[in-house]
């Protein structure tokens, strides 16, 4: 309920315009959105519960027709004060700042702690793997740790990067509607 498309959905629903909360849904999801909207605002005329219920409606709409734009199953709307994942706040405000070198020093050092972290980690018992066969395996499971992580960071970068490329720009994955 914190979130940028139920924020959206706010202000539509208090100027009766839709069009603030078009530009979260793709083109062929509009009518289903206007549809809803259209539903909601007759129904918000028939007192507070009627309007309460209807608005509740209209959000659970947009953001279900808007995941579904991404890929992204509906789970639900979040209460407010519910909190919003910290990644995406961050990139939230690297928006509102008009500056992303914050997030992305932040994003690069995780990535890199946790890099380091596998690495010494698999070096270590990379020693002694040789000692047992337990100490082997110790070191098989460290190793596939690590460079499981490598890959899965290197992927999602590849991932991301040729995503954007190929398709129409989507929001983050994993939203705070």
């Amino acid at each position: 309920m914190d979130g940028p498309v139920v924020g959206a959905a706010k202000v539509a629903l208090e100027k009766k315009d839709v069009i603030p909360v078009l530009k979260w849904v793709k083109q062929g999801d509009e009518a289903e959105v206007r549809s809803a909207f259209n539903k909601t605002l007759a129904v918000r005329t028939k007192g507070d519960d009627a309007k309460e219920l209807a608005d509740q409606f209209f959000f659970e709409t947009l953001v279900r027709v808007h995941r579904a734009g991404e890929g992204e199953p509906f789970t639900g709307l979040k209460p407010a004060g519910t909190g919003i994942e910290p990644t995406v706040r961050a990139a939230d405000e690297a928006l509102e700042r008009g500056s992303v070198d914050k997030l992305v020093k932040e994003i690069t050092a995780e990535a890199a702690a946790g890099i380091r972290k596998r690495f010494a980690e698999a070096n270590e018992k990379r020693k002694h793997a040789d000692q047992s066969v337990e100490a082997g395996r110790e070191y098989v499971a460290a190793y596939v740790k690590y460079v499981h992580y490598v890959e899965q960071l290197h992927e999602t970068a590849i991932t991301s990067a040729h995503h954007e490329e190929s398709t129409e720009p989507t929001a983050h994955k994993e939203h705070h509607e």
